[in-house]
C-alpha cells in the first residue's frame, strides 16, 4: 500500500483490491501476467525510466515554487502583443481555476456543451463586432499562427502567384511564423515598408499582411494601399490589437479581407507566452475555408435555437491531404475567458479601459518631449518609441524601477502601457528617464478623426446585462451547468485521454511568478522558468527514449508540423531535398496528411488489414516504389484501431532502410510511458500530447502543449525563435509556446516518478481490457492482438446492430447522455463504432456505471430489434431527453417517462440534464449564424 502522503493513488482510480477483481475478470492472475501478454516483449523496457524519485503534493509545490521564485515579477512595457492585465477575481475563480470549466471536452457532442458554445459565439461576436468583418472562428493558438493561417486562407482561392508581401512593422515573431509556415509552400515572402512598397512590382502577390496598431506603436490608415493590393490581386490581412478597437476605426471599414491577432489582453494572463487565445475574422465569402472551430446555431428536436459546431468542424478528418490546415484544436478556455471579460465590462467598460491606456500615454509622451527626448512621430495607442543613444542604459536600468522596457535598438526604447498601469509606474518611467513627473492624465486621441472609432460594438444584450459580479457569478455559473465535463463523469474518448488534471498540479497557474512573466523578459529574471522548462524537456527525452525535446509547438497539429519540418530540413541538408513523399496508413488521424502537406509532401495512403494493423505488403510495395523519394512514414503507435502492432520493429527498420525517417504520432503515449518509448521502437520525431498524456486539461477544445522529441539526427533541426540564439523557423510566437502550462506536467511527472508513470500506463491497459472484456459479450471489440488484448483503447462494433435495429451510433452518442455520460468517439477510425479510452484515473466503480449504461443501452436496441419498442419512437433516436420533455404536460411516446430518464436506479441519486434536445447538424450548417445579435433574432423566428 502506497504512502498516504503518496499522489500515486489519488492519480490511479481502481484501488488494490478492484484491481485483483478487475483483472480476474480479465483472465489474469496479475498485472505483470497482463502487461506481458498485451505488449510485445522485442519493444518492451529492459529498465526503468531515469527519472528523480516521485514527490508528495505538497513536496512538489514547494519544489516547484523554489524554482519558480527565482523569476523577477516585474511590471513588463515591452508590449510586442503581450500586455499585463487584469484578470476579474469572478473569471479568474470561476472559469480558469473551474474544473467544470477546465475539464470539459471539444464541443462535438453540443446538447451537453450548450455552455461552452454560448461563451465561444460571444468570442465570436467581440472578434466580428470589433474587426468589422462578417465572420469570426471560436479562436485560434496565437498571434503569429493566426497571420500563417490567414495566408493559407489567401492561398486556398487558388491564385496565379506565390507571393506574399509582409510590413516590417508587424510583430518580429509574426514575420518569423510567416515565413517558416511559407518556405515549404514554396512561397515568396517579400518584408519591407508598405509605404513604399508597390504591390505591382512583385509577380503573383496573392496576400498582404499589414499590424494596426504596428510593433512601434504607430496607427496608420491603410485604406488606400489596401484599395491598391486588391487591385493587384492580392487578399488584405490585418493583424490588429482587440482593446484598441474599441477606440479605432475597424479593419473591415478600412478594407481588410482578413483580421487576427490575440485576444491576451482580455483577461489572459502573461504566463510566459501562453496559453492564449488568437482570433480570425473574415468576409463572408471566405468563411467556408477558414480554420478552426465556428459556432453557428441551429434547432433541436423542440424547434428551439441551440449552439454547435459548424461547417469545417474537423474537416482535416474528412478532406485529410486535401484540408486546408491541420489545426483541429483551439483555445477555448482562453477564449472563453476573453469573452466573459468582454460580457464583465461591457462596450462601455471595455472603451474605459483602453481610453484610461491612451489618456497614460498621452500623458507619458508629454512628459518625455518637455523633458528633451524626442519621440517617434505618428499617431499611437498605447505604445512610444523614445529617440535616444542611451537605449541599453536604460533598458539595463528599468528594472531597477519596478520595470521592464523594450530595446528596440541603440538608438531607440520601446515603451507599452497596458491596462495594470497606474500613476505611480508613471512617475517611476519618469525617475527612469530623469525628467520631472507628468501632469495629470490628459483627455483626447493621438489620432484624427478618420482613425476615430464611430461604429458600435457589443450592442447584444449578453455584453450589457452581468456587470455586477453577483450576475457575472450566476451567468457563469448557468453556462457552466448546461455542461458536461470530467468534473460530472468519465469522458472515455479514444484518442484523446480525458484523465485526472490534478488540482495539484493547475495550482501553480495562478501564481504572479508563473502568470505574469512576459515572454521576452531578460533571461536574467526568467531563471526559474527556464530551469523548470528544461528539466521538463529533458524528462520528456528521457520517457519518450529521444535525444532531445522543444516544448515550442502549443498544440499537437503544430507538434505534427514541427516534426516533418525537422525532417525535411534533415533531408535537404544532405541534399536529399527531393525526398517528398510521405507514406500514412489509411487509418491515421486525419492531421497527419495535413500536416504533410503543409510541409510540402506528397501524401500516400498505406492499407491496413482486416485486424486494423498496416497492411506489410502494400507497405513495403509502396516503399520500393517511392524508395528515392521517400521522406517519411506517419505512424501511430499503438495503432489507431487500439492494438500494439508486433510488426513495429520492421515497419521502422524497412523505412530507414530506404532512406526515410519514421514519424510517431504521440496521441496514443498513455500505453508506452514506461513500458517502452518511440525512441526504442525506431521512431525518429514524435510529438506529445501534453494535454493527453501529462495531465494538462482539455479546457472544452483547448489549450494544449504538442511538444516534439527527436533523435540525435534531427536536433539542430529543432524549432528556433527569434529571442533565442536559432533565429530560424519559429512555429508559433512565443520561444516556449504555452509555457504557463508546462507547469502541470512538471507536477505530473514529478509526483507520479518513474514507477508511477509505468504503474499509470499499466493501469490504463488494464481499465481498457476490463471495459472490453464487460461489454464484449454485448458489442463486438473490433480489434485485438493476437493474444486476444486491446491496448489502452478499444472499439465497439455498432455496425450489425445497427443493421437490425435502425439504430445509429449516433443514437447510442445521444442516448448515452440521459445516462450522465459524454460518448465515446463516434464513428472514427471505423465508422459505425465506439471507440472508447477509460485512462487509468477511472474507478472500477465509474467503469462498471458507464459499462452498465452501454449494457442497459444494449438491452433497449434489443428490444427494438424484437418489436418490444418502435423503430422510430423510442428512446435511444428521440434522446437525449431534456427535463422540459419529461416535465410537458403531453407525453406521446410508446415508452415511459421513468425508461427516459430514469432507465438505471444510480440516475435517481444524481441526475444530469441535457439543456436541449437533439440537435438538427444539417440546418445548422445551411442556417449558418454565427453572431448573438443574430441569435436573439433567430430564436424569435
Amino acid at each position: 500500500m502506497a504512502a498516504t502522503s503518496s499522489f500515486l493513488p489519488r492519480h490511479i482510480g481502481p484501488s488494490v483490491s478492484d484491481q485483483t477483481e478487475m483483472l480476474k475478470l480479465v483472465g489474469h492472475g496479475a498485472l505483470d501476467a497482463l502487461i506481458a501478454e498485451a505488449v510485445p516483449a522485442g519493444i518492451r523496457m529492459s529498465g526503468d525510466m531515469d527519472l528523480p524519485e516521485p514527490l508528495s503534493e505538497n513536496e512538489a509545490l514547494a519544489w516547484l515554487r523554489a524554482w519558480m521564485s527565482q523569476n523577477t515579477v516585474l511590471k513588463s512595457f515591452i508590449g510586442q502583443g503581450y500586455y499585463g492585465t487584469l484578470t476579474p477575481g469572478v473569471i479568474l475563480r470561476n472559469v480558469l481555476e473551474n474544473p467544470g470549466w477546465y475539464t470539459a471536452y471539444t464541443p462535438y457532442q453540443a446538447e451537453i456543451a450548450q455552455g461552452r458554445l454560448e461563451a465561444l459565439l460571444n468570442f465570436q461576436t467581440l472578434v466580428t463586432d470589433l474587426t468589422g468583418l462578417d465572420v469570426s472562428n471560436a479562436s485560434l493558438l496565437d498571434e503569429g499562427t493566426a497571420a500563417a493561417e490567414a495566408v493559407t486562407l489567401a492561398l486556398s482561392g487558388k491564385p496565379k502567384g506565390k507571393s506574399i508581401f509582409i510590413s516590417d512593422r508587424c510583430h518580429p515573431q509574426t514575420i518569423d511564423v510567416v515565413k517558416t509556415r511559407s518556405e515549404p509552400l514554396g512561397l515568396q515572402v517579400v518584408v519591407g515598408d508598405w509605404e513604399e512598397f508597390d504591390p505591382a512590382s512583385v509577380d503573383g502577390l496573392f496576400a498582404v499582411i499589414v499590424q494596426y496598431p504596428d510593433t512601434r506603436g504607430r496607427i496608420d490608415d491603410f485604406s488606400a494601399f489596401f484599395d491598391t493590393c486588391k487591385a493587384a490581386g492580392a487578399v488584405t490581412i490585418c493583424a490588429a490589437d482587440l482593446l484598441a478597437l474599441t477606440l479605432l476605426k475597424s479593419p473591415g471599414e478600412f478594407g481588410a479581407d482578413i483580421c487576427v491577432g490575440s485576444s491576451q489582453r482580455f483577461g489572459v494572463p502573461l504566463g510566459f507566452g501562453g496559453p492564449h487565445a488568437g482570433f480570425m475574422s473574415c468576409k463572408d465569402a471566405l468563411k467556408r475555408k477558414m480554420p478552426g472551430r465556428l459556432i453557428g446555431v441551429s434547432v433541436d428536436a423542440e424547434g428551439r435555437p441551440a449552439y454547435r459546431l459548424a461547417l469545417q468542424t474537423r474537416e482535416q478528418h474528412i478532406r485529410r491531404d486535401k484540408a486546408t490546415s491541420n489545426i483541429c484544436t483551439a483555445q477555448v478556455l482562453l477564449a472563453v475567458m476573453a469573452s466573459m471579460y468582454a460580457v464583465y465590462h461591457g462596450p462601455e467598460g471595455l472603451k474605459a479601459i483602453a481610453g484610461k491606456i491612451h489618456s497614460q500615454a498621452r500623458r507619458l509622451k508629454a512628459a518625455l518631449v518637455s523633458g528633451g527626448y524626442a519621440v517617434e512621430d505618428g499617431a499611437f495607442f498605447d505604445t512610444i518609441v523614445v529617440k535616444t543613444e542611451r537605449a541599453e542604459e536604460l533598458v539595463a536600468a528599468a528594472p531597477e524601477h519596478g520595470f521592464n522596457l523594450r530595446f528596440i535598438d541603440g538608438s531607440h526604447v520601446g515603451i507599452s502601457l497596458d491596462e495594470t498601469v497606474a500613476n505611480a509606474d508613471i512617475w517611476s518611467l519618469c525617475r527612469l528617464f530623469e525628467i520631472p513627473s507628468a501632469d495629470q492624465a490628459i483627455s483626447g486621441n493621438e489620432w484624427n478623426e478618420s482613425l476615430q472609432r464611430t461604429s458600435g460594438f457589443l450592442t447584444a444584450p449578453v455584453f450589457n446585462s452581468y456587470h455586477s459580479e453577483t450576475e457575472m457569478l450566476r451567468y457563469i455559473k448557468r453556462l457552466e451547468s448546461k455542461d458536461l465535463a470530467l468534473n460530472e463523469s468519465m469522458i472515455a474518448l479514444g484518442s484523446c485521454t480525458m484523465k485526472l488534471n490534478a488540482t495539484s498540479e493547475m495550482l501553480p497557474l495562478s501564481w504572479p511568478e508563473v502568470s505574469t512573466i512576459h515572454p521576452f523578459a531578460p533571461a536574467s529574471q526568467t531563471k526559474g522558468y527556464l530551469e523548470m522548462l528544461t528539466q521538463l524537456e529533458n524528462w520528456l527525452a528521457e520517457i519518450t527514449g529521444f535525444a532531445a525535446v522543444s516544448l515550442q509547438p502549443n498544440a499537437g497539429s503544430q507538434g505534427e508540423y514541427a516534426g516533418l519540418l525537422a525532417i525535411k530540413r534533415y533531408h535537404e541538408s544532405r541534399g536529399e531535398g527531393d525526398r517528398d513523399v510521405c507514406l500514412i496508413p489509411v487509418s491515421a488521424h486525419g492531421t497527419n496528411p495535413a500536416s504533410a502537406v503543409m510541409v510540402g509532401m506528397k501524401v500516400i495512403g498505406v492499407k491496413c488489414d482486416e485486424r486494423g494493423n498496416v497492411d506489410m505488403a502494400d507497405l513495403i510495395a509502396l516503399t520500393e516504389k517511392h524508395r528515392d523519394k521517400l521522406s517519411a512514414l506517419m505512424i501511430t503507435y499503438p495503432s489507431t484501431h487500439g492494438v500494439f502492432e508486433e510488426t513495429i520493429g520492421e515497419i521502422t527498420e524497412i523505412i530507414h532502410e530506404a532512406g526515410g525517417q519514421v514519424y510517431m504520432d504521440g496521441a496514443n503515449m498513455n500505453a508506452q510511458v514506461g513500458l517502452t518509448s518511440p525512441g526504442l521502437i525506431g521512431a525518429d520525431v514524435c510529438h506529445l500530447n501534453l494535454h493527453k498524456t501529462f495531465c494538462i486539461p482539455h479546457g472544452g477544445g483547448g489549450p494544449g502543449v504538442g511538444p516534439i522529441g527527436v533523435a540525435e539526427q534531427l536536433v539542430e533541426f529543432l524549432p528556433g525563435h527569434f529571442s533565442m540564439e536559432d533565429k530560424t523557423h519559429a512555429v508559433c510566437s512565443a520561444a516556449y509556446g504555452s509555457a504557463s502550462i508546462n507547469t502541470i506536467s512538471w507536477m505530473y511527472i514529478a509526483m507520479m516518478g518513474a514507477a508511477g508513470l509505468k504503474n499509470a500506463t499499466e493501469i490504463a491497459i488494464l481499465n481498457a481490457n476490463y471495459i472490453a472484456k464487460r461489454l464484449g459479450d454485448f458489442f463486438p471489440i473490433l480489434y485485438t492482438g493476437k493474444t486476444g488484448l486491446v491496448a489502452h483503447e478499444c472499439i465497439i462494433d455498432c455496425r450489425a446492430l445497427s443493421d437490425q435495429s435502425g439504430i445509429t451510433v449516433e443514437d447510442i452518442a445521444k442516448r448515452l447522455m440521459d445516462y450522465g455520460f459524454h460518448s465515446p468517439t463516434m464513428s472514427w477510425p471505423v465508422a459505425g463504432t465506439l471507440m472508447i479510452e477509460p485512462t487509468e484515473s477511472e474507478s472500477k466503480a465509474e467503469l462498471d456505471r458507464f459499462c452498465d449504461a452501454m449494457i442497459s443501452i444494449h438491452g433497449e436496441i434489443s428490444a427494438v430489434i424484437g418489436g418490444e419498442m418502435d423503430r422510430v419512437d423510442n428512446p435511444l433516436k428521440n434522446a437525449p431527453h431534456t427535463s422540459g420533455v419529461l416535465c410537458a404536460n403531453e407525453w406521446s411516446h410508446g415508452y415511459s417517462r421513468e425508461q427516459a430518464a430514469f432507465p438505471l436506479p444510480y440516475l435517481r441519486n444524481h441526475k444530469f440534464w441535457p439543456s436541449v434536445s437533439r440537435i438538427d447538424n444539417v440546418h445548422g450548417d445551411r442556417n449558418l449564424v454565427c453572431t448573438c445579435d443574430s441569435v436573439q433574432a433567430y430564436a424569435s423566428i
